[in-house]
């Protein structure tokens, strides 16, 4: 069996009694992500901080201690989003592996969906859906004097700037397959298999959408900040729905690839 193989829909729940306890489980899957790239950035973070003074020091303890004191070096660009690769990549995997991991079945039922013309045609529409809606969205908000900036431009478009084929790859390839097994495998497909598929997509979509844009962490308005959440929670809700329609949790990545290759289409097309 290959190890590729991504499973198709969670067997549902033979008689569902309320949402409690898939709620729990999600909100536990959640925080142990968290927890899990919390304690990696950080020491990423701080192990790059130190290198990086080594370096500007000429390996002098005490140069390397009043740089660190008075001016630490901060990472950027390229460097934050491998910081953030190898942060979240092995929190996903944690939690997919020990709380969500898919059985024989759910890979072979996969497989299967992904063999069917139609799942590819729903891949295909979805991802251009959710890039068309969030350019409707944000012409909407343009016309309402509404432009947010999100979060991560600057970190994306100084990372595209040292590395772009590094980027299209974490973008289209990455960034898409470990995002769909957190929020739509793991998160969205507990709530699925408890028999609460539309709970699972709008719970999902929120988290998915306040990941993308932590609160406090944004220059921009709370008109902005609603403006990206929207955005973003649509996104997630698609991605969960073409995942229940087709089976394969294939469908979700490669419709969230085909949105990302967009974005980075313009973004590329936009810097010239």
């Amino acid at each position: 069996m290959s190890r590729l193989d991504l499973p198709a829909s969670p067997p549902a729940a033979a008689a569902p009694t309320g949402p409690g306890r898939a709620l729990f489980g999600f909100v536990v899957d959640l925080l142990a992500v968290a927890a899990v790239s919390l304690l990696l950035s950080t020491a990423l973070v701080s192990l790059w901080m130190l290198w990086s003074a080594l370096g500007a020091s000429g390996g002098d303890p005490a140069a390397v201690a009043a740089q660190l004191r008075q001016q630490p070096p901060q990472p950027q660009g390229v460097v934050l989003v491998w910081i953030t690769l190898l942060s979240m990549l092995p929190a996903v995997l944690l939690v997919y592996f020990l709380r969500r991991r898919a059985d024989v079945g759910e890979r072979a039922a996969s497989r299967a969906a992904l063999a069917r013309t139609s799942s590819w045609a729903w891949m295909l529409v979805t991802g251009l859906a959710v890039s068309g809606l969030g350019m409707l969205i944000n012409w909407i908000g343009e016309r309402l004097g509404s432009t947010p900036v999100p979060s991560n431009v600057a970190m994306v478009e100084a990372a595209f700037a040292d590395s772009p084929l590094f980027m299209l790859g974490f973008a289209i390839v990455l960034a898409p397959a470990y995002e769909e097994l957190l929020f739509r495998r793991v998160l969205f497909g507990r709530l699925w298999r408890a028999g609460y598929p539309i709970l699972g997509m709008l719970l999902s979509g929120a988290a998915f959408a306040l990941v993308h844009e932590l609160p406090g962490l944004s220059d921009n308005p709370w008109p902005a900040m609603l403006q990206l959440w929207l955005v973003y929670g649509l996104m997630g809700v698609a991605f969960a729905w073409v995942y229940r329609r087709t089976g394969t949790l294939w469908a979700a990545i490669g419709a969230h690839a085909l949105n990302n290759a967009l974005a980075c289409a313009l973004l590329l097309s936009a810097g010239g």
